[in-house]
């Protein structure tokens, strides 16, 4: 009897393995959740159980888990544009490119588009603008990520069934083309505005656009709201998801594939703002059970993988005592960026004339100082310092991060609040560690051992037979 070679041996088993096809895949991406997104969430809730323990959230209980590393082709820190493609394509690219090789000319087919050509029906879903970075990687081929209107237009192209986002960022070439809204129609697409005109129309729609209302875009169509932040009708990512399975199941026959990305997580981490991170993982946690349902009722066809894009901010868990506090970010109310358009507020309120009184309260009531959380000496000096540059000068120099423009008062309470919970960031940009990876069902197996971002939808591609 002939030996059989230990690499062919691999490579039968390797068929063996894959023959367990996952008919239904679900992809979560947590822009900008890095493993200390996700441990210090854990321990966020464990402190809130007035325990110094880890509360596991759902996804963290999967089967399989590593790490993966995240590095562009051109730089060591990549950005979301080509971290997206990396993820969406299996091919690392140029930082800001969309869905294309390095040389910015070359398209490149995502597993989104494998799926389709398959025959599965495909689902993109983002809490962000559906024209932003990491759900564009999947759709589009562009040189440039902020090409949002052309962006839009290869939405149309691919023609996947189930597009879901805030809306979309700039609908009409800033007026100089063809509406998206009147170009979806024509491509056979109905527009649902909000998740209860989501299911008046789904059952009668062949091809669907979910986004939030008109008035929720007239305030701010970059994104949903941050949870921590959320108010009653507001689209959240846990009813997209909701969405997407439903419009996606009419016909399981298919089979089908879903990327859902929190898109809010690397905006909390650019601003640094700890206590709106953590909630930004808890949301995508609730986001990801809704896959866990359906996964119950079809678990040898189901595969759930759960990723990162990038780290952001370089957020460190513990700021040199041997010691965390992070149930005082309880008592954070708002983001900082919900926290300047308070001060906002008062400013029209008073005709730009807020006394220390004012901001004091707005303070105490959206962070918990000097009621629930004491300060020192300095803190309290800090933030009356700030309130005296910012509220009796002439012109105030609003705190930049990449997605917000923020009253100083504002960040230094989050800055405050960070130091009294021992959280620190070392930066308001990305970073190159590692990022986690989670999987549950058919072919879960395979997301074990050491990883680069370009393997995972390799992985994918090969569980799902999108070959």
């Amino acid at each position: 009897m002939k030996k059989i070679s230990f690499f062919l041996l691999c490579s039968l088993i390797s068929v063996w393995t894959y023959a367990q096809e996952a008919k239904y895949v679900f992809f979560f991406i947590g822009d900008g959740m890095g493993v200390n997104q996700v441990q210090g969430t854990e321990l966020y809730l464990g402190e809130l159980d007035g325990k110094i323990r880890l509360t596991p959230l759902d996804f963290t209980e999967f089967p399989y888990a590593t790490t993966s590393s995240t590095y562009s082709a051109t730089n060591g820190v990549t950005d979301s544009a080509a971290g997206g493609t990396a993820l969406a394509t299996g091919t690392k690219t140029k930082n800001g490119t969309i869905g294309m090789e390095q040389d910015q000319q070359t398209p490149i087919a995502s597993i989104a588009m494998r799926a389709k050509e398959k025959g599965c029906r495909v689902g993109i879903a983002t809490s962000v603008s559906i024209d932003h970075a990491t759900p564009a990687a999947f759709y589009a081929h562009n040189p440039n990520r902020k090409n949002y209107y052309q962006i839009g237009k290869d939405l149309f192209t691919a023609g996947f069934d189930f597009y879901a986002g805030s809306d979309f960022l700039d609908p009409d070439n800033h007026g100089q083309g063809e509406s998206l809204y009147t170009l979806a129609s024509q491509y056979g697409y109905t527009l649902a505005r909000g998740y209860e005109d989501f299911m008046a129309k789904n059952e009668q729609a062949d091809k669907l656009i979910l986004l939030q209302t008109e008035k929720a875009s007239a305030t701010y169509r970059d994104a949903i709201p941050y949870a921590i932040d959320r108010r009653e009708g507001d689209l959240c990512l846990s009813d997209i998801t909701s969405a997407a399975i439903r419009f996606l199941s009419k016909d399981l026959s298919k089979g089908f594939f879903l990327m859902v990305e929190g898109g809010k997580i690397d905006w909390a981490c650019h601003s640094n703002d700890a206590a709106t991170a953590f909630r930004e993982v808890v949301d995508l946690n609730e986001s990801i059970r809704q896959a866990l349902q359906f996964y119950e009722n079809h678990p040898d066809e189901t595969l759930i993988v759960i990723s990162a894009d990038h780290e952001t901010g370089g957020l460190v868990l513990g700021t040199g005592a041997y010691a965390l506090n992070l149930q005082a970010l309880q008592y954070q109310r708002v983001s900082e960026t919900a926290f300047t358009s308070i001060l906002n507020s008062l400013r029209r309120q008073t005709g730009n004339r807020v006394t220390w009184e004012q901001a004091r309260q707005a303070l105490a009531d959206n962070f918990g100082f000097w009621n629930e959380l004491k300060l020192t000496e300095q803190q309290a000096k800090r933030l009356e310092e700030v309130y005296c540059r910012t509220f009796t000068g002439s012109d105030v120099e609003m705190e930049k991060s990449e997605y917000a423009q923020d009253e100083p008062l504002a960040a230094e309470a989050v800055r405050i609040i960070n130091e009294i919970a021992m959280v620190g960031w070392v930066s308001g940009g990305h970073s190159a560690g590692y990022v986690p990876v989670f999987a549950i069902g058919a072919g879960a197996d395979h997301f074990q051992g050491r990883m680069d971002n370009v393997e995972i939808p390799a992985r994918i591609a090969e569980i799902a037979h999108y070959q």
